[in-house]
């Protein structure tokens, strides 16, 4: 039987990053992986400043390829539809003096309103800026430098087949590698292997998976036309995000109903084309780069709900113990957190000899508290930015609108969505100001958590 420290189920975004953060730290593991090998096809990342700094800390962000990464500081909230008073004239499009250019202007389109403008720029240097890469480049920086701290950690083709135990305490797992079935003994296993997590599962932890009624259709395409910021529609029952990324590229995603995807792709090319042009006339020339649907890729969405993350012997990162709604643009990021937490953890308890539930139980209450706040904050855009409802969607708007126009809560949104602040960003008074039912006298105030 192989003996190591920890046992890491899933090199994902946690897991991988455990497994290096470990390493660095001296403790023995081992990172599990049913996938042949590093990830491959369509999957863009958005690198936040909370999941820069955590890259910085291990070394690995000077390491991402220059030919993969694009620094992008705006990020434009717009509104689907026709033009209207304060609409963006074609050619232009306006920055708000809240966002710290007034007058400036950059690539736009005719005829949908800018509602407020997310600028990375005014947060604390050096990670004020948010980074998209090329798709896994990021990961497999984080793969490379696993593998050079660790040889032999990474185990690919790997399938978790149950938990080892001794009484009530995980001591190991058995896992599956070539036809072959092994045991591996360790001191802590941690489940980071996804929503559907098979350690969650064989740990027996209360679980509320919630799968939205939404999912994302999500592309790379060429652009021609040029994209320097970023840019989201929001309209009744529509969502249209671009991003520029590196070598002229841009992501896309484009939300349908859940399970949609045929349906989507019987329609034709062209007609998916014809949509995103109605949206935004600019980019045109990008959305006829799509010529194939292998360009494409369906993303589903869901939110998963554990009554704890932690056991005697074994601890849940990632997704496995708090997936959420995209919307949040956390996702990779709080896994990425919680590696790190537990990373600094980790050799306490093993110095102690304690792995149990309660020694464990201080990276849950650590992180726990961010997580829960992220997860409401998702299902309340899912509720108002997915909305088809004519009445949700004017208030929404007016939200968007109000935030562009007091730096006080758009500096408290991006504080949100950059990963740096743990506390909601609204209580019930920036609610009504948000909605505009009552004046804000601090809105020129910017207070950093």
């Amino acid at each position: 039987m192989e003996r190591t420290d920890v046992v890491i189920v899933g090199a994902g975004g946690g897991g991988a990053v455990l497994g290096l953060a470990l390493a660095q730290k001296g403790i023995k593991n081992i990172v599990l992986e049913q996938a042949p090998g590093p990830p491959t096809g369509l999957r863009g990342e958005i690198l936040q400043p909370n999941g820069q700094q955590i890259l910085d800390r291990l070394g690995v962000l000077s390491k991402l390829p220059v030919d993969a990464t694009r620094s992008v500081r705006y990020f434009h909230f717009c509104k689907v539809g026709g033009a209207r008073e304060g609409a963006c004239p074609r050619g232009e499009m306006p920055v708000s003096a809240g966002a710290g250019r007034a007058g400036a202007t950059s690539p736009g389109a005719g005829g949908y309103e800018k509602l407020c403008t997310a600028d990375y720029g005014t947060l604390p240097p050096p990670y004020n800026r948010a980074i998209v890469t090329l798709p896994n480049a990021a990961h497999h920086a984080i793969l490379e430098a696993l593998e050079a701290a660790a040889p032999g950690a990474l185990r690919y083709g790997a399938s978790f087949k149950g938990l080892r135990r001794e009484g009530e305490r995980v001591v190991g797992v058995d896992v599956e590698c070539g036809g072959q079935t092994a045991a591996i003994s360790a001191q802590l296993v941690v489940g980071a292997d996804g929503a559907y997590s098979k350690v969650r599962e064989a740990l027996g932890i209360p679980t509320n998976l919630h799968l939205y009624r939404e999912g994302y259709l999500i592309a790379i395409l060429d652009s021609p036309d040029g994209l320097d910021e970023g840019r989201y529609f929001v309209g009744r029952g529509e969502i249209l995000g671009l991003f520029p990324a590196a070598g002229r590229k841009v992501y896309l995603f484009d939300m349908i109903p859940a399970g949609s995807m045929e349906q989507v792709k019987a329609q034709g090319l062209e007609a998916r084309q014809n949509k995103w042009i109605r949206i935004d006339p600019s980019l045109e020339k990008t959305f006829r780069t799509l010529t194939d649907w292998k360009q494409t890729a369906y993303m589903p969405t869901g939110r998963v709900k554990t009554s704890t993350w932690v056991a005697d012997g074994a601890a849940l990162i990632g997704d496995a113990a708090h997936a959420m709604n995209p919307h949040a643009s956390q996702g990779r990021m709080q896994a990425m957190a919680d590696a790190m937490a537990l990373a600094d953890l980790i050799p306490k308890c093993l110095e102690k000899g304690d792995v149990s539930a309660a020694a464990l139980g201080e990276f849950e209450r650590r992180r726990r508290p961010q997580v829960e706040m992220l997860q409401r904050l998702a299902d309340e855009q899912v509720i108002f930015w997915n909305t088809g409802n004519p009445v949700l969607a004017f208030l929404r708007d007016r939200v968007f609108r109000t935030i562009g126009r007091n730096r006080r809560l758009s500096y408290r949104v991006l504080e949100t969505t950059a990963g740096l602040r743990e506390t909601p960003p609204f209580g019930l008074l920036d609610r009504l100001m948000a909605g505009g039912f009552l004046p804000d006298p601090n809105a020129d105030r910017v207070e950093h958590a």
